[in-house]
């Protein structure tokens, strides 16, 4: 039987999270049908663009991604602190990105009509607000908004209704560093596994093509969490870790076979930092540079020392 999913989020072990939608009855969210011909590939970018957009509007970070043909895969962070910051009218406005919203909840936030509103209308309307305050932190929500999307505009084209999607999406925790790293890569390394790609940087619609595309140009993706270097009290909110070790990472773990898939980086191939020309790249003018392009204040969640225990089978 599923465990609730409030049981499988706890912010008070981790705000870090590996989510994956599967499609039902074998249906293609992208990719081409084998038996009709027909393809799919443009929903691709669907997801893609639906994804980053609720990066923007929802207090969720998005650490890494893959779409795939039938199914997605993203690493999520909850950033409580930034929704916890956030106005009153802060919370309506990206609301309302989303959602018409209420004519109060519309009144309040409009300056020709903000100081009419009666005190019993603006406590409904802050009262409102800490309700999608909340939402704004729940990665069920943000799946939700991101899935139904999708199957909203998949059965459109397909001339079809019905469930688009498994009825929930799966989730694990990561709870330390290490796990993590280890899944963001292995997210990364998803289209060259299934062999839909030579190499990371070859990897359409995911997080690593993007982060190596802006690394080029010595910066980090606006619409992804970035990478910072090494922990410390002063360090802008991001990722515990430097971008280049990151990109390396993935490189090294796609050299590797994988005990149940055929693709692999090819041993021949030369470095990637070498490959996309990054070899000389000035990471310490890229990583400085975070503080004044991305704008948040908030410190990185510490997370819990305990570990997973894994169990391995001979």
């Amino acid at each position: 039987m599923p465990r609730p999913r409030k049981a499988l989020i706890n912010l008070a072990d981790t705000p870090y999270y590996h989510c994956v939608s599967r499609c039902v009855r074998r249906a293609y969210l992208c990719g081409k049908d084998e038996i009709t011909g027909k393809s799919y590939e443009h929903r691709r970018q669907w997801v893609e663009d639906r994804l980053l957009f609720l990066a923007e509007v929802f207090c969720v970070d998005v650490c890494a991604y893959a779409v795939m043909s039938n199914h997605t895969h993203v690493v999520l962070r909850i950033n409580k602190q930034k929704a916890d910051a956030l106005s009153v009218k802060d919370i309506i406005r990206r609301w309302h990105r989303l959602y018409k919203g209420m004519l109060l909840s519309q009144r309040y936030i409009d300056p020709a009509q903000c100081n009419s509103l009666t005190e019993a209308e603006i406590e409904t309307v802050t009262s409102l607000a800490e309700i999608y305050r909340q939402r704004l932190y729940d990665i069920s929500w943000f799946m939700r908004l991101l899935n139904e999307f999708i199957a909203r505009r998949a059965n459109k084209e397909d001339e079809c209704t019905g469930h688009f999607w498994e009825g929930r999406f799966k989730s694990q925790a990561l709870l330390d560093e290490a796990s993590l790293t280890a899944c963001m890569a292995y997210v990364d390394l998803n289209p060259v596994r299934a062999c839909l790609a030579d190499t990371p940087e070859a990897s359409a619609h995911t997080s690593i093509q993007k982060r190596i595309k802006a690394a080029r140009s010595n910066r980090q993706p606006e619409q992804l969490l970035p990478f910072a270097g090494n922990p410390s009290n002063n360090m802008p909110d991001s990722l515990p870790f430097r971008v280049e070790d990151y990109i390396q990472l993935v490189e090294l773990s796609g050299r590797h076979f994988h005990p149940g898939r055929n693709g692999k980086i090819d041993n021949t191939a030369s470095p990637i930092l070498t490959r996309v020309g990054l070899e000389n790249c000035d990471w310490n003018k890229m990583i400085t540079g975070i503080e004044t392009e991305f704008k948040s204040s908030v410190s990185i969640e510490k997370l819990t020392t305990q570990r997973q225990k894994h169990k391995y089978h001979g």
